[in-house]
């Protein structure tokens, strides 16, 4: 491939209080949820939210689910911003702030000497309803427009390292972080900026998102996100952030960057009309996985491993199994299928974050040369046929063979919008496999 994209550093935030990336590792290497109570300081109605099942027509919730340790952690000062206004931002804000900062330093880079430089900034985000509202008199007022704008998640970002690159947040839902990583890479290959951050980041300022699936009775009812396994009742919500950095490979050979992947193809479609908007399309998604494939060059049978997007609905995960399983699925490299997994299972749905945390994920995989289980997957969904694939869930941590010196992985997200996004990723081996 042409000097190819490819991402030469990381950083990730996730529940449990996992904020560094041998954590994050260690957390999937060994098989560990990290799933908690409901928050107790950020004055939710939690007697409310755990009787919501006494409504006709709503469904049970746990108290449960993936938040982060320090989501109101911040030192407002290192990042140029007084504590009234700190106050006043999205908690996504300061989380994505300093997980960018973590990103750059991993790849090598000085933050604090980037100023002026024109690196561009990829955040996916949704407005996740922190703060009062803007048309209130309260302390913060004068702060609650760049507090709460999404487009100052990816702006915050660029103002406190100082670049003049693109700068862009964005909103498609759960595919909001994979759909900023497919944007970055094609303003880095059309000359718009020589490197970018691209991510995505979740903190929940309210419950809302428990709500609206209590309602649709798509929560899970055992505060497990029992992803493609049997027995699963819906999807559990969580927080987490992650970013990467991305350049062309040559400037990251220039600069003795280490490269933990290279970015072979990524694409984003939409699932057109018929369904209602938030139920996913299989044939949007197979279409999706093989212009993916095309666009990277590769043949499916290549792909070792499968991040899906795995949110343990009874209707989506069937609906994604039946595009893979006409794709990567159908493939079969001498009688060995790929491995599938998620680490929702692991964290919950971080949400607009979710697919660049198995982004990160599979790229630890890549540099660790182990496949990380999928939790709950010795028993899989019978929603499907698993007699008719090569694909196999992942039980627990394996080896992970390269095919000519490189690991090929895939990750999928789909929005509630209808927006979907599949990035392929080759990680060649490199001698310090287990350093990251």
């Amino acid at each position: 491939m042409d000097d190819a994209i490819v991402i030469v550093g990381m950083a990730v935030e996730a529940p449990g209080g996992v904020d560094t990336l041998p954590a994050f590792w260690s957390v999937l290497a060994e098989s560990r949820e990290m799933i908690g109570p409901f928050p107790r300081d950020r004055d939710w109605p939690i007697d409310e939210l755990l009787r919501l099942d006494r409504i006709e027509g709503w469904g049970r919730l746990c108290d449960a689910g993936g938040f982060l340790d320090g989501a109101a952690e911040f030192d407002p000062l290192f990042f140029g911003v007084t504590p009234r206004e700190a106050a006043a931002m999205d908690p996504q804000q300061r989380v994505a702030m300093r997980v960018a900062w973590r990103a750059l330093e991993h790849a090598g880079m000085n933050p604090g000497a980037l100023d002026g430089d024109p690196g561009g900034c990829w955040m996916g985000v949704s407005g996740l309803e922190y703060g009062p509202l803007m048309a209130s008199i309260s302390e913060y007022s004068g702060y609650r427009l760049s507090g709460s704008a999404l487009g100052a998640v990816a702006g915050r970002i660029s103002h406190s390292i100082g670049l003049i690159g693109p700068s862009i947040s964005v909103d498609t839902s759960c595919s909001s972080a994979l759909t900023a990583v497919h944007q970055a890479a094609a303003a880095i290959r059309g000359g718009e900026c020589e490197w970018a951050l691209a991510g995505g980041v979740c903190v929940m300022g309210a419950p809302g998102p428990f709500y609206d699936f209590a309602k649709n009775n798509a929560v899970a009812t055992d505060g497990h996100c029992r992803a493609y396994a049997a027995g699963s009742t819906g999807t559990l919500w969580g927080e987490g952030a992650g970013v990467i950095v991305l350049e062309h490979e040559s400037r990251a050979r220039r600069l003795g960057h280490r490269v933990y992947g290279r970015l072979l193809g990524s694409r984003v479609n939409h699932n057109g009309k018929g369904a209602p908007i938030a139920v996913p399309s299989a044939r949007a998604q197979e279409r999706l996985i093989r212009d993916a494939l095309a666009a990277a060059g590769l043949a499916p049978d290549l792909i070792g491993l499968i991040e899906g997007h795995g949110t343990g609905t009874p209707v989506g995960d069937p609906l994604e199994l039946t595009a893979l399983m006409r794709t990567y699925g159908a493939a079969d490299r001498d009688g060995c299928g790929p491995r599938l997994g998620s680490v929702k299972t692991n964290f919950g749905h971080a949400q607009a974050a979710s697919g660049v945390l198995g982004l990160i994920k599979m790229l630890l995989c890549g540099a660790n040369g182990h496949i990380a289980p999928s939790l709950w997957a010795d028993t899989p969904t019978t929603a499907v046929d698993w007699t008719s694939t090569s694909m196999r869930l992942s039980t627990a941590l394996e080896p992970w063979d390269p095919v000519d010196g490189i690991r090929y992985g895939a990750v999928s997200s789909f929005g509630v919008g209808g927006t979907n996004a599949h990035v392929i990723v080759g990680m060649p081996v490199v001698e310090e496999d287990a350093d990251v």
